[in-house]
């Protein structure tokens, strides 16, 4: 995506053999100065659009959030390295730069590689690669561009992605993106281009991808930063657009109040120096050895003509050495899962000692809060689970589903009490449902409409149930949802809400607006924006005795009883 231009100036003056122009480096906005561009975006086949062009992905917090507390960042601002970075929408190929980023797989066939690639670069391109003996994953390999405007193809190989083996993935996704960047400086190259190294075939989750590569970019450029002069990422889609979009200003922030705001969003595991995962478990955790005195005393049995087999034993009696064999530098420390959990006992235990909630049946709500950067880890991992899980199953008990919209235009949520089977239900499973289906929803202000009709007789899941779904939606979830419409409230629900309120989070159970009947309802959220079931209806005229209204449950049509004579 990139700004909006005269006829393209073309290298030589000519299209490219694949009929497309050239696109030169200083067409392209660079990321620390996108605010003073266009404010259009130029697509792929040369319209305009009025978009913003790369709109604050971080929207401003409350006072209490703002704040970075002293800690320091972990992505600073730093002007020359964003100087370097660029945002562009449309293939990699049709950019004049040193090199572009060709994502295939281990044999690298013409086939499995990125779409229009070959036929831009001609058949020279499958010629040289015949000839490498593949790649393997995670590596790089470079050939001639042949007739791209480009210098070089660097070929990498992406990962297959499986939830099971999640870090092993995204540290090779990483390592994708190191030795392109490795490669091209060994070559005596100096800018690139790359698109998004996976493939929906593999199964990649798109976002936790993008962040894989935004960081693996942003801590190679702070050790190699004078040997690039450029690193193009390249979108082909709106929805890749928008991610990184998203995502750039949490590792490259252009300025202190971006940078502090980043702080409260990025992951809790951002990787090491080099941007791969740190995985605990694998970490060797010995004490770094204590100070050498600068003189040693003299032992007086040293003196002594002892036999030499026993001179170890006396060496380890010695006062000096004694400080050399510290229980803790000998041995490893403890469990990482069983120190977590540890830690999670002695804050829960810290904060409550007894529960109140507990104590009235409401459920466990024990454990610290999350942190900010916690909760947005939390959701990705689960976002980037349900997206690569068949959920179907759950889609079809139509619990939870997509209405229109409300009567301010905000996007609705239907929620359906009485189709939420607990006994059938597998709640792990349905988290994932309703994570996946509100992602789309969070990002801006929205409504929940909630049919508790005949939702009494089915049993409800407790309130430690709720905290925790709560957490994984996170933070945005609570700033944008407008409000909450309960129909046919009774005083069970209204009790359970309550103790959300007092237990589980004030701000959001606050927003709920009890509604006794359709008509009240409709007031808020227009009745052609939902598909409400027969049986609310049915619920609605026995609750209300028929009294006022009438509605046929096959056109769904609402009219006034008339009076009586």
């Amino acid at each position: 995506m990139y700004r909006s231009v005269a006829p393209t100036t073309t290298r030589g003056g000519l299209p490219t053999d694949s009929g497309d122009n050239v696109v030169m480096l200083d067409q392209i906005p660079r990321w620390s100065d996108v605010e003073q561009r266009s404010p259009y975006a130029y697509d792929t086949e040369g319209s305009s659009l009025p978009i913003s062009y790369f709109s604050d992905p971080l929207t401003s917090l409350s006072g209490a959030e703002s704040g970075a507390d002293g800690v320091k960042s972990r992505f600073p601002v730093d002007h020359e390295i964003n100087s370097k970075i660029y945002l562009w929408r449309g293939n990699p190929w049709n950019l004049e730069v040193d090199a572009v980023v060709n994502s295939t797989n281990e044999n690298l066939d013409e086939a499995h590689s990125s779409a229009g690639l070959h036929a831009a670069a001609g058949p020279g391109l499958a010629e040289e690669c015949a000839t490498l003996g593949g790649c393997r994953t995670g590596m790089a390999k470079v050939t001639n561009a042949y007739d791209l405007p480009a210098r070089r193809v660097i070929h990498t190989v992406g990962p297959k992605y499986a939830v099971k083996y999640h870090t092993a993935a995204e540290n090779a996704l990483s390592h994708c993106y190191r030795s392109c960047l490795e490669l091209l400086i060994e070559s005596g190259l100096q800018s690139i281009a790359v698109g998004c190294i996976y493939t929906e075939a593999k199964n990649y989750p798109r976002e936790p991808a993008a962040h894989v590569a935004i960081r693996t970019v942003r801590r190679f450029l702070e050790k190699q930063k004078d040997k690039v002069t450029a690193v193009v990422f390249c979108t082909t889609t709106s929805s890749d657009t928008e991610i990184y979009k998203r995502l750039l200003p949490l590792y490259f922030p252009r300025d202190k109040h971006e940078e502090e705001l980043a702080m409260l969003k990025l992951p809790a595991d951002v990787g090491d120096e080099n941007g791969e995962t740190v995985i605990d478990e694998r970490k060797i955790r010995i004490k770094p050895l204590p100070a050498v005195p600068t003189s040693l005393p003299s032992s007086p049995t040293a003196k002594a003509d002892v036999p030499v087999n026993d001179l170890g034993l006396i060496a380890r009696r010695t006062s000096h050495l004694e400080s050399y064999l510290d229980p803790a530098f000998m041995a490893l420390s403890k469990d990482p899962d069983q120190r977590r959990k540890e830690q999670w006992e002695k804050a829960a235990q810290s904060q409550s000692g007894w529960s109140c909630a507990k104590l009235l049946g409401l459920g466990d709500l024990g454990g610290p809060p999350l942190s900010a950067a916690e909760e947005y880890s939390l959701h990705a991992r689960y976002l980037a689970k349900a997206n690569s899980v068949n959920l179907s199953e759950i889609a079809e008990m139509k619990i939870l589903y997509r209405g229109g919209v409300d009567s301010e235009g905000r996007p609705v949520m239907v929620v359906v009490g009485a189709h939420f089977l607990l006994r059938c239900l597998d709640l792990e499973r349905f988290v994932l449902y309703v994570v996946k289906e509100f992602e789309p929803l969070i990002q801006k202000p929205y409504t929940i409409v909630y049919f508790h009709s005949a939702a009494s007789l089915q049993l409800q899941p407790d309130l430690g149930w709720m905290r925790r779904l709560q957490q994984i939606l996170g933070r945005k979830h609570q700033r944008n949802l407008h409000a909450i419409y309960v129909l046919h409230p009774t005083f069970g629900v209204k009790t359970a809400i309550f103790a959300l309120q007092l237990f589980v989070d004030g701000e959001v159970w606050r927003k709920v607006v009890y509604v006794d009947r359709l008509l009240q309802l409709f007031r808020y959220v227009p009745r052609e924006q939902l598909t409400i079931p027969d049986f609310v209806f049915q619920h609605d005229l026995e609750v209300n005795r028929g009294k006022g209204v009438i509605v046929d449950p096959r056109t769904k049509y609402i009219y006034h009883r008339p009076s009586a004579q």
